[in-house]
This record gives structure tokens, sequence and C-alpha cells, in this order.
């Protein structure tokens, strides 16, 4: 399959070319129009009780949210002078109309919430109008240019402005992670590939990858909500994608150019004829791993993770679909032109290569290199090398065992942020952090009403519990519609909090009495829940998929459940690290964030999916190799040194490449994408080198033939039907 489509792509190159530049010029038009398509992204599973409170909750009563809290404060003048009476009331008189359900202020309602205790600072809690995320955004940019007080400092805080801090900062980050990675990955493309033509394939296949995936994702917007952060996945996943498929593209054409005798067309022709039969086929089956990998989020309901699948496999298959026409279209245009400005290291390559060929005759994988020779040693000592890797992934894995799960607050932020710097404010000065959640009663009589918060009230760690609004009695005199409030001291997301909420949803509502809590605790308490319930299934998905591949690739039923277990090795490893960093804060002056005690239950989900769909990458690559090798040689030994002596400087070089643009998140100002960066980063590094090149080749020596067992009928199966290297 994959040789006749390179031997047309080939013969065609012109016509393929011009026709994926012309498709690439609509997409691109098309595409950069996503970004007015894009939402804020939800976190909430639409089915979960916090949800469903707040929905009721907007349905029956004015809005309670504390979408913005303004900090007003003075050196000299107390929150009761005049002067500064006058200020906050000018404020709020000044808010645009129609933006706000509910403002609250110490003024209308004397709170001890709401004063300092030197009482020279006050608070101000708004409510905005609008009941969809998208509506809030817009009011939220509307109301904030008219909350600055006259002769008050002004600190602005809550949720609205923790979250345009967070998507100024994301785009600031971005921008600088592109600054700093740019100039080194194309520095390190001309060292590995050896030539200016060469070094600028990666390029071509990265802009081709994400401006097609833009345009598959508009095309998304226009049947269901997509998120902003879609667009980081994109990049990401497009860009490393396109360095590592045209790292295997490139360097199998050139192998080909030096084996491969005739004219110069004739040449070239067999060149990509055969490129595309063996790395292309590795690009296909890995486009479709990786791609089965992030489509995995889309079992979660909360449209952030929807979105990343969204956007990660949109880049996947463009960028696959790239490497398999646009690039051999280009090679075979360009045809030896590829060592144009040659680096002066790759000068005279050419010629050595083709006289190691005479000396070797059709055998390219001699195996006296190094990468070879280090696989003859691991496979000298299997046992040990086995043992010892393994031990040491699985303690690097460890912390992961005590993760503790929340979600995201105003501590993703750096300390000089102005939401972070209103929230760490309001913290010192108004008697600490206090978390709350929003109960819709339903069907309570006055007495029922009163029964209920008394119980409320009985919950350990509760500080207060009160009605904080109610909806005209129902005609049939059945009860009310009540909104309860309960409030008690410390951060909404802590394990504390959570297990608070957890026990008010066990307290007894009354006969008929239903009751929905809610609030930012309760939506923690959901996330959790709704990824937990979900993960096994991602995970049985993910590995279904990927074993059915993996044996169509290399008919072996060994292999695939190999690679799985290499790919947990290397996972549990990333998140030990993770945990240990962020959950527990080491390290977390040097790379400059404020640890949580937990971690964001959203982001290993994410790790995960692209995580595992990238080691099955180099995996795929190189057992690409050792299975060309066994076909031809039928010595397993001889089979991994030979594979891995033709895959391990192409593998680590893309990993290197790969982690250099990863890196740049890591410099991020906002936990999230930090987090990100760090666990890939290791996970990419320790799967490229240890795992790869150390633990790969020592299994594959202790199973030794039973590589490539498959059962009867399931061989059979693949000798017609698997999609085989063929050269």
């Amino acid at each position: 399959m994959m040789q006749s489509w390179g031997h047309l792509v080939a013969r065609r190159a012109k016509t393929v070319l011009g026709a994926g530049l012309a498709l690439l010029a609509a997409a691109a038009v098309f595409g950069l129009g996503v970004f007015g398509n894009l939402s804020n992204g939800g976190f909430d599973d639409p089915a979960s009780e916090s949800a469903r409170s707040l929905v009721a909750e907007h349905a029956t009563f004015a809005s309670h949210d504390a979408d913005i809290v303004i900090i007003y404060s003075s050196p000299s003048m107390k929150v009761s002078d005049p002067a500064f009476r006058e200020s906050v009331s000018n404020v709020i008189s000044g808010l645009p109309k129609g933006s706000t359900q509910l403002v609250t202020s110490w003024y209308q309602t004397p709170a001890p919430t709401l004063i300092s205790g030197d009482q020279h600072a006050t608070r101000v809690i708004i409510s905005l109008s609008g009941t969809t995320q998208d509506e809030k955004s817009t009011l939220y940019d509307q109301v904030r240019p008219h909350l600055d007080a006259k002769g008050l400092s002004t600190s602005v805080g809550g949720a609205w402005a923790v979250f345009r801090d967070v998507n100024k900062h994301v785009s600031a980050d971005i921008t600088r992670a592109e600054v700093i990675s740019m100039p080194i990955v194309i520095l390190l493309c001309l060292v590995f590939f050896g030539s200016v033509a060469a070094a600028l394939t990666p390029a071509f296949v990265g802009v081709v990858a994400i401006f097609g995936a833009f345009a598959l994702v508009r095309a998304i917007t226009l049947v269901t909500e997509v998120s902003i952060f879609s667009i980081n996945v994109i990049t990401l996943i497009g860009l490393g994608l396109a360095i590592d498929y045209a790292l295997f593209v490139v360097s199998r054409f050139r192998e080909e150019l030096d084996r491969y005798p005739g004219t110069e067309r004739e040449h070239v022709n067999a060149a990509i004829t055969t490129t595309m039969a063996t790395a292309g086929r590795t690009v296909l089956f890995s486009g479709l791993i990786v791609a089965a990998s992030l489509a995995s989020l889309l079992i979660f309901p909360q449209s952030f993770l929807r979105s990343m699948g969204y956007g990660g496999v949109a880049a996947v298959l463009v960028a696959m679909a790239a490497a398999l026409t646009l690039l051999p279209a280009l090679l075979a245009v360009l045809g030896p032109r590829i060592e144009a400005g040659r680096m002066p290291w790759r000068r005279g390559v050419r010629a050595q290569e083709r006289a190691r060929l005479a000396r070797v005759g059709s055998d390219l994988t001699a195996s006296h290199g190094g990468w070879a020779r280090l696989a003859h040693s691991v496979m000298r000592r299997p046992v040990a090398y086995v043992v010892v890797i393994a031990v040491a992934l699985v303690a690097l894995g460890t912390p992961f065992l005590s993760a503790r799960w929340g979600s995201i607050d105003e501590r993703v932020l750096p300390i000089d942020a102005p939401s972070r710097v209103a929230a760490d404010l309001g913290t010192r000065e108004f008697g600490g952090r206090t978390a709350s959640a929003n109960i819709v009663v339903d069907g309570a009589s006055q007495s029922q009403l009163d029964a209920y918060i008394g119980r409320l009230g009985t919950v350990s760690g509760v500080q207060s519990a009160r009605v904080i609004d109610q909806a005209v009695a129902r005609p049939s005199g059945t009860g009310t519609t009540s909104l309860v409030q309960v409030s008690w001291l410390g951060n909404s997301q802590a394990e504390k909090s959570q297990q608070l909420v957890r026990d008010l949803r066990t307290v007894d509502t009354g006969t008929g009495v239903t009751a929905l809590v809610g609030g930012f605790s309760a939506g923690a308490v959901d996330l959790v829940d709704s990824i937990g319930a979900r993960l096994p299934w991602m995970g049985l998905a993910v590995i279904a998929i990927m074993l059915v591949l993996l044996f169509v690739a290399f008919g072996s039923v060994v292999l695939p459940v190999k690679a799985v277990v290499m790919n947990a090795l290397s996972l549990s490893a990333s998140f030990g690290v993770v945990t240990w960093v962020f959950q527990e804060g080491h390290l977390s002056g040097p790379l400059g964030f404020t640890p949580t005690g937990y971690l964001d239950v959203t982001q290993p989900i994410l790790m995960l999916a692209i995580i595992f769909g990238l080691s099955m990458d180099y995996e795929v690559f190189l057992l690409s190799r050792i299975r060309e090798e066994w076909d031809r040689t039928g010595d397993n030994t001889t089979s991994v040194a030979n594979g891995l002596q033709r895959s391990g400087r192409i593998i680590t070089s893309a990993a290197l490449l790969l982690a250099v643009v990863i890196g740049g998140f890591a410099t991020s100002g906002i936990v999230l994408m930090k987090m990100i960066g760090v666990g890939m980063l290791v996970a990419v590094l320790i799967d490229a080198t240890v795992v790869r090149a150390l633990l790969v080749p020592a299994t594959m020596r202790l199973l030794g033939t039973v590589n490539w067992w498959a059962p009867g009928p399931l061989r059979r199966w693949w000798e017609r039907h698997g999609v085989r290297e063929s050269t």
C-alpha cells in the first residue's frame, strides 16, 4: 500500500505539491478565523450536582457568584468615613447598566467579612449578569475600566480577574517560549539535518500542521464548543510531530538516495518509493496511535479536556498527512538538492556512505556503529539492566501514590499578577481564606428549611449556614425554593473543603425536599469524581487501540504488550516527579511557583494522553527498523542492534528537539503550563534515552524469538493482511 503510494507521489510530485500548497493557503485563510469562534472553555461536567445547582440558581435567583471581588483601601481613611463611602458609591453607581445582577458592599450589608480588622479596607463583591462563560467574559471586559475608586487603592480579584490574568500570562508565556526555543531548535536542526534545505523541512511540515489544524478546529466549532486552550496543544503537538516526522522521512530518503543506482530521476523516484514503504509506514502508524491517544480525551465531558482532544487530533492528522504527501513530493522535486547549504561536517558524508555501501553491499545496517555497540553491551547483561532501570523508574514514580487532587485557583498565577495580589491582600486583611457552598433547596416548608439549616450547621467545620435568597412560594403551598449559603474557614480547593462538601451532601433534607450543593469546592469535588469515573475507560480505550495497531504494524502480540508496559514505566516516573515538585513544593524556589499541596486533576490526564502518544511515536520508529532487520536476517540479537544503530541517533535527535520546544513551556509563569512542561520534559528524555536505548534492547534480548510470536490464526491473518515493511 505505502509502496504504491510512494510511487504515485514520486511520479506526480509537482501536482501533489501544487495542490497541497493551494489547499494550505485556503486552510490558512479559513483557519485564522478560528480565534473568533473559540470559547473560554469549562472544567465542569454538565451532569454534575454542582453544575445543576448553578443552573437552578441562575434560573431562580439573581446571581450570587463572586465574579469580581474588589478591595478598596486607604492608609488614612476608614471605611466609614464619608469620603471613603462616596468614592466607593460612585464606582457602584457608575457601573454599566445591565452588566451586573448583584453588587454587595459593606454599606448595604454590614457583614464582618466585608471590612478589614483595622477598618481601612472593604470588599465589594460583584455578580455579573451573564449566565454563560462567554457572556460573563464580555461583561467583565466592560466593567473592569469602571472599578478604580478615586482617592483609594484598588485591587481587583475574583474568578474573572483570575481568568483574565491567566489568559494574559498564557499568551505572553507562549510567545516567550517560542522566542526562547525557536532559535535553539533552528540551530539544532542545522546540526542534526546537516544542510539548510533539510533543516527547513520540519518548519514546512509544522506550518502545514498548525494552519491545517486551525482550519479543522474552526470547522469543529461550527457544531460544538471548543476552548481557546486548544490552540496551545495545536502548537505543541503540530511542531513536535513535524520535527519527528521530518527527521524520520528525510533521514530515510537520504539513505535511499545513497542506495539506488541509475539516472537521477529514476534514482529519486526509487528513493521516494522506498522511503514511503518504510519511514512512511512508520509515520502512518505513529500518527494513528498518537491521534488515538489524544482522542481518548473526548471521553470526558469537560469542555477543556475535549477541546484539547479536538486540537491535538487535528494537529496529529494534518502533520501525518503533510509528512505522507507534501513532504515526499517536496523531496522528489528537490532530489539531491536536499543537501543544499550543506554544513561543513556534512560535506563528504554521502561519498563516505556510498563507499561503505560498496564494501557491505545492500546491508544498510552493518552493526559496527556506536548505537549497535551499546545494544550489544546491554544485551550481554539484560537481567541487570532490566532490574536496575525498572526499580529506578518505579522509585521515581512512588510520590505519585500520595497524589492529592483539586482544581485551579489564583495560586496558578505568579505572585505579582494583579488578581493574585488582590487574593493575597484579602487573606491578610480579612481574617484568612473563607470558602462557601451555595445550596439550592427546593420544596421545603419554612419549618423544614429551618431544620435543614440547623443540621447543616452541625457539620464539622461549618462556620455559618443561612438563607441568602428565597423565591416566591409555590402556588400549591408545598414549599419554596431557597438559596442557602454555608461558609467555613479554609481554601476552597483544600482536601478539608472537599470533604466538607461531601459531608454537606449527606445531610438529610427532609421528606419531599431536594438540595443541590454547588460552589467552587463542590465543583472541585465533582471534577475529581467525574474524571476518576471515566479514567479507567480512557485507559482501556487507549491500550486496546494501541495493541491492535501495533499488532497490525509488527505481527506480534508480545511487542505491543511490552510497549504498553514500557510506556507505563516512563509515565509513572514523570508523574512521580510532577507530584514531588508541584504538590510537595520541592524546587518551587528555582522554578518560581507557589505549591498548593495538591495537583490540578486535569493536567495529569492531559499529560497522559500526550506523553503516551509521543512515547509510542519513538517506539514505532525503533520497532519498525528492528522488524525490517528481523525480516532480513532472522536473528533477534542482530536485528535489535542494527535497528538501534539506524534509529538511535534519529530518536535521540527528535527527542532533544522536542525537549527544547517543551522546555520553553516549563519557563511559564502559569503553574499549569509549567507542570505540563516539566512533566513532558522528564517523560520524553527518559523515554528516548533510558527506555528506548537500554530497556528495550534488554527486554527484547530476554524475550528472544518470542518477541515476534502470535497465535496461529492471528499470525496467518497478519501474513495476508498486515501492513509490512517492504523495500
